[in-house]
């Protein structure tokens, strides 16, 4: 039986347009594509294949509380 996971992805969106996901709980799982249509089914593939690989290496699962966007002049 697979066990099913729940990971936090954060999706952000460059200066260019582009969308780029990561998923903290996994070393190096990051993806990117033009739309987030085309965006989702990438990040879930991101995963599958990190868990693969690295299984054994997630992160503890993490209770999600918010998002906040800070701007700093300097």
């Amino acid at each position: 039986m697979q066990h099913p996971y729940r990971f936090l992805t954060l999706i952000e969106q460059d200066e260019d347009g582009v969308y780029v996901a990561t998923v903290p709980a996994l070393k190096g799982c990051h993806t990117q594509a033009q739309s987030l249509e085309e965006l989702l089914p990438r990040v879930r593939e991101a995963i599958e294949l990190c868990l693969e690989v690295e299984v054994k290496d997630v992160a503890p699962a993490m209770q999600f509380v918010g998002v906040q966007q800070m701007e700093v002049a300097v």
